[in-house]
């Protein structure tokens, strides 16, 4: 099975040959993906060199020329360190691109913690109008990057991940999936922490929402969710297991079920800096991620 990144080259290389609107802007890291894509279109393959500020900077620049921009660097690199840049050359610009990243909060842990972004999504919460793609499998990645490419002017952040879960799921942009069905609480899993979450509630009667799309967060389907089968009035119980700092999107279940009795739970990478490297599982585990700790806390919670 190919990776996400590899996906997202190959497909939005395919993108540009059918879309003329579209450009792509790296700054060196992902430029092999585009060595093809780069002869046919030299001049809408940019490569800025390691200047994150001015990746965002140009992309910007072409959103204002009426093109769409995708951009592409690790997590750490496209959200963090020139958010100053997102927040003035796209939101203040009242212009909209494709913001695609990798590496996510800890896919290289050998980088260190330079490369690691646990607070991007919660970084980009801070500004308005961010539509926020998570998906946990290279198809699903493929999905949203073709619908953010069509998305018109909005603003969009697509955060792929070399963690993914076995199988693809059929999922619409926007929209959480149902996939499976209980009466003891909802579990809502975020992206590439499906399969965790699916092994760590075996034996427990609840319902689990997948999300690949948290921004607009689907508060419909998670209120029909939470309605479904409870007592008039009861307390809903939600569990939220996002691949990034806990508690990113407890303040939208809040919203969504504001007019209910209910717990949120938030789980995720902690505050607190894991300052030893190891394998991906390792991070997990370290976090709290793996499905043995997932299963405990979560039925230690709706217990």
């Amino acid at each position: 099975m190919d990776t996400m990144r590899e996906r997202f080259a190959a497909t939005v290389s395919r993108l540009l040959d059918d879309d003329p609107r579209l450009a792509v802007v790296l700054a060196e890291i992902g430029k092999d993906g585009f060595t093809d894509a780069a002869r046919a279109h030299p001049d809408r393959v940019i490569n800025v060199g390691i200047r994150e500020q001015l990746l965002i900077g140009v992309g910007g620049g072409l959103a204002l020329t009426g093109m769409r921009p995708i951009l592409h660097t690790f997590a750490s690199f496209l959200v963090e360190r020139p958010f100053e840049q997102v927040k003035l050359d796209f939101g203040h610009q009242g212009v909209g691109g494709v913001l695609v990243s990798a590496a996510g909060s800890y896919d290289w842990p050998a980088g260190g913690y330079t490369h690691m972004a646990p607070g991007d999504v919660a970084l980009l919460d801070t500004l308005d109008g961010w539509t926020v793609h998570v998906p946990g499998h290279p198809d699903e990645a493929e999905t949203l990057l073709r619908d953010a490419a069509a998305a018109g002017d909005d603003s969009v952040y697509v955060r792929l991940s070399a963690h993914s879960n076995s199988t693809p799921r059929d999922i619409a942009p926007g929209r959480f999936l149902t996939v499976r069905e209980g009466r003891g609480g909802v579990v809502i899993a975020v992206g590439p922490m499906l399969d965790s979450v699916l092994t760590a509630v075996e034996g427990l009667d609840v319902t689990v929402l997948y999300a690949t799309t948290v921004r607009p967060f689907d508060a419909r389907t998670l209120r029909a969710t939470a309605g479904a089968g409870a007592e008039a009035g009861a307390a809903v119980d939600v569990v939220l297991v996002e691949p990034y700092l806990a508690g990113t999107s407890t303040a939208a279940v809040n919203d969504a079920l504001a007019d209910r009795p209910h717990r949120v739970l938030g789980l995720g990478i902690p505050r607190r800096e894991l300052r030893r490297y190891g394998t991906i599982d390792e991070h997990l585990a370290g976090q709290g991620l793996d499905p043995a700790s997932l299963g405990a806390r979560i039925s230690g919670f709706l217990r």
